[in-house]
């Protein structure tokens, strides 16, 4: 799949796209069959009672079925169509979500350096759990961060309940839609159930020049398994993830696990086996 000039331009423009039935109906089953087992068997999730979020780390690479992802021609073109063909891999995380997530950016880097792709495994409208954002609110001059307004402060500060925050656009989805947003991008949920799947792939692009390696590795040290303190026996990424990559694959994975391990030399596969992590990272 390749993005049209305009679908490239509104992204560019928003910070966001969504993209309309991108996996199949069979492509969804198979993802979400393989997610739920992936989150029961290594996120915690046969534990999830609801109280808490649980979190899964590297979510799509424990099974050959979701690592496929990252050969899927239309999640690399969407994701390769704003952040670059040769953009970088770097994990992500899968959740049971519970509750409210009030707006906030992933990152605040003032350009267009990493991406986050999300799936949701059930059907989110504007009361149930579905993203939203705040278009726009990537860009450094946007008066969000130009007058440095705390939106979830909006009630407070304007009258006006945070999920209903002025120009912010509730993106309904149903499995199979996909949207990939500019980490810099205000975005929040709202409602929901207590056990809402979403899962995400977080891309950079690729670094090609030193002042690039300098934010890839920047970049690392905060969002990679190291950076959070996890063991995935392998080093950046959990072992089938590498296990089962082509040549292809490896142009968007081995980056990041050269720089991971120069960062983190003490998780490096090459330090010997042993059990990777199993368990919700927000209750370790």
């Amino acid at each position: 799949m390749q993005l049209t000039e305009q679908q490239v331009a509104f992204f560019k423009t928003f910070g966001y796209l969504v993209v309309r039935e991108l996996l199949t109906p069979s492509e969804v089953a198979t993802v979400t069959q393989a997610f739920d087992w992936s989150i029961q068997n290594w996120g915690g999730g046969d534990k999830h009672d609801g109280s808490i979020r649980t979190m899964l780390g590297g979510p799509i690479e424990h099974t050959p079925e979701l690592c496929a992802l990252m050969d899927h021609t239309g999640v690399l073109g969407l994701i390769g169509g704003v952040t670059g063909e040769d953009f970088n891999y770097c994990s992500g995380d899968g959740n049971y979500y519970t509750g409210d997530t009030g707006w906030h950016p992933d990152g605040n880097w003032g350009q267009l350096w990493a991406t986050k792709t999300a799936f949701y495994l059930d059907e989110a409208k504007r009361d149930s759990g579905c993203l939203r954002v705040i278009p726009g609110s990537q860009n450094p001059k946007h008066f969000i961060r130009q007058q440095k307004i705390n939106s979830n402060e909006s009630a407070a500060l304007f009258g006006v309940e945070p999920r209903d925050f002025p120009g912010s656009v509730a993106l309904e989805s149903r499995p199979g839609d996909v949207v990939i947003f500019n980490h810099d991008l205000y975005h929040a949920s709202f409602g929901g159930s207590k056990r809402r799947r979403m899962f995400t792939m977080n891309c950079t692009r690729h670094a090609k020049t030193p002042a690039d390696m300098e934010t890839l590795r920047h970049y690392l040290s905060m969002h990679s398994p190291g950076g959070g303190k996890l063991d995935t026996g392998a080093g950046m990424y959990f072992p089938t993830m590498i296990d089962t990559a082509d040549e292809a694959r490896m142009v968007h994975m081995q980056q990041p696990m050269e720089v991971h391990d120069d960062l983190f030399p003490q998780l490096a596969r090459s330090v010997g086996k042993r059990e990777p992590f199993r368990g919700n990272l927000l209750s370790r």
